[in-house]
């Protein structure tokens, strides 16, 4: 057992020395929050990080969040509707392909071990499936 000053630990709360005993587990437990706090200060004097923009006020979810004008919202719905016209309009495995390669986010060799094809299949698969989207895409400009 270890006698340590809560004093020490809480001066706003203990405005004189009360000394109490706990475990060796927990007084090594607050000396290394105590360290965490006092390399968290250091770091934060040496790279000069005195403010934050995450007060809970939205300032930063307003800088990285941009908000849109009633325009740019509609424009976007067009161009998403546009866009699934466009794959719905291709033969089917070349629709698989595109969408589970650029929406899905997977590799084309996964693609092509999942449909047990060669990789250069999948490939060209998806080089023709853009160039025939590109082409019903020229039709609504």
């Amino acid at each position: 057992m270890v006698k340590i000053n809560l004093r020490k630990y809480y001066p706003d709360f203990y405005t004189t020395d009360c000394i109490i005993e706990v475990p060796d587990e927990v007084a090594a437990l607050m000396d290394s929050y105590e360290h965490a706090e006092a390399a968290y200060y250091l770091r934060r004097y040496r790279h000069k990080a005195y403010y934050s923009l995450d007060r809970g006020d939205g300032i930063e979810h307003d800088i990285l969040f941009v908000s849109l004008s009633p325009c740019e919202i509609y424009e976007r719905k067009v161009t998403v509707e546009q866009l699934h016209a466009a794959i719905a309009a291709l033969p089917d495995k070349q629709a698989k392909r595109i969408y589970a390669y650029y929406f899905l986010g997977m590799s084309k060799s996964a693609i092509a071990k999942t449909e047990h094809v060669n990789e250069c299949t999948v490939r060209e698969s998806i080089t023709s499936g853009l160039r025939n989207m590109e082409k019903y895409l020229k039709h609504f400009v």
